[in-house]
Protein backbone atom coordinates (compact mmCIF):
# COMPACT_ATOMS: atom_id res chain seq x y z
CA UNK A 1 0.00 0.00 0.00
CA UNK A 2 2.86 2.36 0.80
CA UNK A 3 4.69 1.83 -2.51
CA UNK A 4 1.82 3.13 -4.71
CA UNK A 5 1.43 6.17 -2.46
CA UNK A 6 5.17 6.89 -2.50
CA UNK A 7 5.22 6.39 -6.27
CA UNK A 8 2.31 8.80 -6.71
CA UNK A 9 3.93 11.40 -4.44
CA UNK A 10 7.21 11.08 -6.32
CA UNK A 11 5.43 11.54 -9.64
CA UNK A 12 3.67 14.66 -8.31
CA UNK A 13 6.98 16.06 -7.03
CA UNK A 14 8.70 15.46 -10.38
CA UNK A 15 5.79 17.07 -12.24
CA UNK A 16 5.87 20.09 -9.90
CA UNK A 17 9.61 20.58 -10.42
CA UNK A 18 9.19 20.27 -14.19
CA UNK A 19 6.37 22.82 -14.09
CA UNK A 20 8.44 25.30 -12.05
CA UNK A 21 11.41 24.89 -14.41
CA UNK A 22 9.17 25.39 -17.45
CA UNK A 23 7.70 28.57 -15.96
CA UNK A 24 11.20 29.81 -15.11
CA UNK A 25 12.34 29.14 -18.70
CA UNK A 26 9.38 31.02 -20.15
CA UNK A 27 9.86 33.94 -17.77
CA UNK A 28 13.62 34.12 -18.40
CA UNK A 29 13.07 33.93 -22.16
CA UNK A 30 10.35 36.57 -22.02
CA UNK A 31 12.58 38.82 -19.91
CA UNK A 32 15.36 38.48 -22.50
CA UNK A 33 13.11 39.84 -25.23
CA UNK A 34 13.18 43.50 -25.98
CA UNK A 35 10.45 45.31 -27.84
CA UNK A 36 11.62 47.79 -30.43
CA UNK A 37 11.00 51.25 -29.04
CA UNK A 38 8.91 54.13 -30.26
CA UNK A 39 11.09 56.47 -32.29
CA UNK A 40 13.44 53.85 -33.68
CA UNK A 41 13.49 52.51 -37.22
CA UNK A 42 11.31 49.43 -37.51
CA UNK A 43 13.43 46.29 -37.91
CA UNK A 44 13.32 45.16 -41.53
CA UNK A 45 12.17 41.73 -42.62
CA UNK A 46 11.00 39.58 -45.51
CA UNK A 47 8.48 36.79 -44.91
CA UNK A 48 6.14 34.64 -47.04
CA UNK A 49 2.48 35.63 -47.19
CA UNK A 50 -0.63 33.51 -47.55
CA UNK A 51 -0.22 33.48 -51.34
CA UNK A 52 3.41 32.34 -51.10
CA UNK A 53 4.90 35.66 -52.23
CA UNK A 54 7.75 37.19 -50.23
CA UNK A 55 6.73 40.43 -48.52
CA UNK A 56 9.27 42.92 -47.18
CA UNK A 57 8.60 45.75 -44.77
CA UNK A 58 10.48 48.01 -47.21
CA UNK A 59 7.79 47.40 -49.85
CA UNK A 60 5.41 49.54 -47.78
CA UNK A 61 7.57 52.71 -47.65
CA UNK A 62 5.35 55.75 -48.04
CA UNK A 63 2.46 54.06 -46.21
CA UNK A 64 1.50 53.64 -42.60
CA UNK A 65 1.98 50.00 -41.53
CA UNK A 66 -0.09 48.30 -38.86
CA UNK A 67 2.17 45.36 -38.00
CA UNK A 68 0.26 43.11 -35.69
CA UNK A 69 1.43 39.86 -34.13
CA UNK A 70 -1.12 37.26 -33.14
CA UNK A 71 -0.95 33.78 -31.58
CA UNK A 72 -2.68 31.33 -33.93
CA UNK A 73 -4.79 31.11 -37.07
CA UNK A 74 -8.40 30.06 -36.64
CA UNK A 75 -8.61 30.61 -32.89
CA UNK A 76 -11.38 32.72 -31.40
CA UNK A 77 -9.44 35.84 -30.34
CA UNK A 78 -7.31 35.88 -33.47
CA UNK A 79 -10.35 35.45 -35.69
CA UNK A 80 -12.15 38.30 -33.90
CA UNK A 81 -9.15 40.60 -34.26
CA UNK A 82 -8.72 39.73 -37.96
CA UNK A 83 -12.45 40.24 -38.65
CA UNK A 84 -12.30 43.68 -37.05
CA UNK A 85 -9.29 44.69 -39.12
CA UNK A 86 -11.07 43.38 -42.23
CA UNK A 87 -14.26 45.26 -41.29
CA UNK A 88 -12.24 48.48 -41.02
CA UNK A 89 -10.10 47.84 -44.11
CA UNK A 90 -11.64 50.75 -46.08
CA UNK A 91 -10.87 53.14 -43.21
CA UNK A 92 -7.25 52.00 -43.12
CA UNK A 93 -7.05 52.36 -46.92
CA UNK A 94 -8.39 55.93 -46.61
CA UNK A 95 -5.61 56.65 -44.08
CA UNK A 96 -2.93 55.27 -46.46
CA UNK A 97 -2.35 52.38 -44.05
CA UNK A 98 -1.74 48.69 -44.69
CA UNK A 99 -2.52 45.92 -42.25
CA UNK A 100 0.03 43.14 -41.92
CA UNK A 101 -0.50 40.23 -39.53
CA UNK A 102 2.33 37.93 -38.40
CA UNK A 103 2.19 34.61 -36.57
CA UNK A 104 4.37 31.52 -36.35
CA UNK A 105 1.87 29.59 -38.51
CA UNK A 106 2.75 28.44 -42.03
CA UNK A 107 1.74 30.10 -45.32
CA UNK A 108 -0.69 27.21 -45.91
CA UNK A 109 -2.34 27.79 -42.54
CA UNK A 110 -2.64 31.50 -43.39
CA UNK A 111 -4.15 30.66 -46.78
CA UNK A 112 -6.80 28.47 -45.15
CA UNK A 113 -7.50 31.14 -42.51
CA UNK A 114 -7.88 33.90 -45.13
CA UNK A 115 -10.11 31.74 -47.32
CA UNK A 116 -12.31 30.61 -44.45
CA UNK A 117 -12.65 34.08 -42.89
CA UNK A 118 -12.65 36.25 -46.05
CA UNK A 119 -9.47 38.13 -45.13
CA UNK A 120 -7.89 40.25 -47.85
CA UNK A 121 -4.92 41.82 -46.05
CA UNK A 122 -1.51 40.19 -45.76
CA UNK A 123 -0.76 37.51 -43.20
CA UNK A 124 2.92 36.65 -42.98
CA UNK A 125 4.34 33.34 -41.83
CA UNK A 126 7.24 33.24 -39.38
CA UNK A 127 7.54 29.57 -38.36
CA UNK A 128 11.24 30.07 -37.56
CA UNK A 129 10.33 32.91 -35.13
CA UNK A 130 12.90 35.33 -36.55
CA UNK A 131 10.68 38.39 -36.94
CA UNK A 132 8.49 37.53 -33.96
CA UNK A 133 11.66 37.45 -31.85
CA UNK A 134 13.06 40.61 -33.48
CA UNK A 135 9.92 42.45 -32.39
CA UNK A 136 10.02 41.06 -28.83
CA UNK A 137 6.80 39.16 -29.44
CA UNK A 138 7.80 35.52 -29.00
CA UNK A 139 5.61 33.78 -26.47
CA UNK A 140 4.60 30.39 -25.16
CA UNK A 141 1.26 28.85 -24.39
CA UNK A 142 1.85 25.54 -22.64
CA UNK A 143 4.21 23.66 -24.93
CA UNK A 144 3.33 25.77 -28.01
CA UNK A 145 5.46 28.60 -29.27
CA UNK A 146 3.28 31.51 -30.35
CA UNK A 147 3.45 35.18 -31.20
CA UNK A 148 2.27 37.42 -28.39
CA UNK A 149 -0.55 39.80 -29.27
CA UNK A 150 1.49 42.97 -29.87
CA UNK A 151 1.09 45.68 -32.51
CA UNK A 152 3.48 48.25 -33.92
CA UNK A 153 2.36 51.29 -35.89
CA UNK A 154 5.06 52.27 -38.36
CA UNK A 155 5.02 55.65 -40.09
CA UNK A 156 5.54 56.15 -43.85
CA UNK A 157 9.28 56.73 -43.28
CA UNK A 158 9.68 53.38 -41.50
CA UNK A 159 9.82 54.58 -37.89
CA UNK A 160 7.84 53.01 -35.04
CA UNK A 161 5.44 55.64 -33.70
CA UNK A 162 3.24 53.55 -31.39
CA UNK A 163 3.26 50.12 -29.83
CA UNK A 164 0.59 48.13 -28.06
CA UNK A 165 1.23 45.01 -25.98
CA UNK A 166 -1.27 42.41 -24.82
CA UNK A 167 -4.01 44.02 -26.89
CA UNK A 168 -7.71 43.34 -26.56
CA UNK A 169 -8.67 41.79 -29.91
CA UNK A 170 -12.27 42.99 -29.60
CA UNK A 171 -11.35 46.70 -29.72
CA UNK A 172 -7.88 46.86 -31.17
CA UNK A 173 -8.76 47.92 -34.71
CA UNK A 174 -10.60 50.96 -33.35
CA UNK A 175 -7.62 51.83 -31.11
CA UNK A 176 -5.27 51.77 -34.08
CA UNK A 177 -7.61 53.89 -36.21
CA UNK A 178 -7.94 56.43 -33.38
CA UNK A 179 -4.16 56.64 -33.03
CA UNK A 180 -3.74 57.08 -36.78
CA UNK A 181 -6.27 59.94 -36.75
CA UNK A 182 -4.43 61.58 -33.85
CA UNK A 183 -1.03 61.26 -35.53
CA UNK A 184 -2.29 62.69 -38.80
CA UNK A 185 -3.62 65.89 -37.18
Amino acid sequence: MRKPILFALSAVAVAAVAFVLAIAFVNVHAADQTLPTVGQAAPGFTLPSQDGSQISLDSFRGKWVVLYFYPKDMTSGCTLEAHNFQRDQAKFDADNAVIVGVSVDTPDSHKQFCTKEGLTFRLLADPEHKVVDQYGSLGHFGTWTIANRNTFLIDPQGKIVKEWTKVDPAHHSEEVLAELAELKK
